[in-house]
């Protein structure tokens, strides 16, 4: 079995969003412009499990575009995102007008940060990309005691329109089973709160799921599936729309919302753990 070094996961995710770039140098301009930020409550529950109104600093690890970055921005003194892809980075500083929000180059388990400072640290759509062991040391080595760590994700598709979801799932299935992405280079969701809880970095963890309410449309549902990266690759690499399931989809989203924005939900997932 190949030995991967401790940056490779994150690597394979960045070489990803470089590859989509190839042929869609917009890439992370779509993934900005349709993913989901996380919620206010998600936030507000964060600063609740860390006993802090407003934090001192939180750090967003995999930060990518800053869209889990700058939305601290009015919650805290301080943020920062740690990205080790240029591109994504490079969207996230253009699309941060806040003084108080900034990005590094790094991975998530050597951030360079200092020992003890973060209140809060996220990884929103991106802890199963990192190697667990080393990225929770890093996690455990830059929060103060109390501080709250947070692996959260939101569920693919939306809740929306059933027949719109079915055929979003339907693309998803093709895309993974035609990826090929190798076991040891993507960990499982599911796991998460088992690992944090096995590394004894943590006194306490404990899974908190919660919704929001977004406004979405047929251009944004098929926005969102053009921002997953082995999809894009796919198509770099000779892959059709129609065999991917994107053609299906853009013609029943098209079908269920006509050219109309509508109410969705986003359902998400935060694995939570206190120092």
């Amino acid at each position: 079995m190949t030995d991967y070094s401790a940056d490779t996961i994150e690597q394979y995710s960045g070489l990803l969003i470089q590859r989509s770039g190839y042929t869609n140098p917009d890439f992370p301009g779509g993934y900005d412009a349709n993913r989901p930020a996380p919620p206010p409550a998600l936030l507000d529950v964060l600063c609740l499990q860390a006993q802090v109104d407003r934090p001192r600093l939180v750090v967003d690890l995999g930060s990518g575009t800053g869209l889990s970055t700058r939305v601290w921005a009015d919650r805290a003194d301080e943020v920062v995102g740690v990205e080790a892809t240029a591109e994504m980075r490079a969207r996230a500083e253009a699309g941060t007008a806040a003084p108080n929000v900034r990005y590094v180059h790094a991975y998530a388990q050597q951030t360079g940060l200092r020992d003890g400072a973060a209140d809060i640290v996220t990884a929103s759509q991106s802890f199963h990309w990192m190697e667990p062991e080393p990225t929770l040391t890093e996690v455990a080595r830059i929060l103060r005691p109390g501080g709250v760590f947070a692996a959260y994700d939101y569920d693919w598709p939306p809740v929306c329109d059933w027949e719109v979801e079915q055929a979003f799932g339907e693309m998803l299935h093709r895309v993974w089973k035609a990826r090929g992405i190798p076991k040891k280079l993507r960990y499982d969701k599911s796991e998460h709160l088992d690992r944090m809880a096995a590394s004894g970095h943590f006194r306490f963890t404990r899974e908190v799921v919660l919704h929001s309410r977004e406004r979405g449309s047929a251009k944004r549902i098929v926005g969102m599936a053009l921002s997953l990266g082995p999809l894009v690759v796919l198509l770099e690499e000779g892959k059709t729309e129609e065999e991917m399931g994107v053609a299906q989809l853009r013609e029943v989203a098209a079908k269920a919302f006509g050219g109309r924005e509508v109410d969705w939900f986003m359902s998400y997932r935060a694995r939570v753990g206190v120092k």
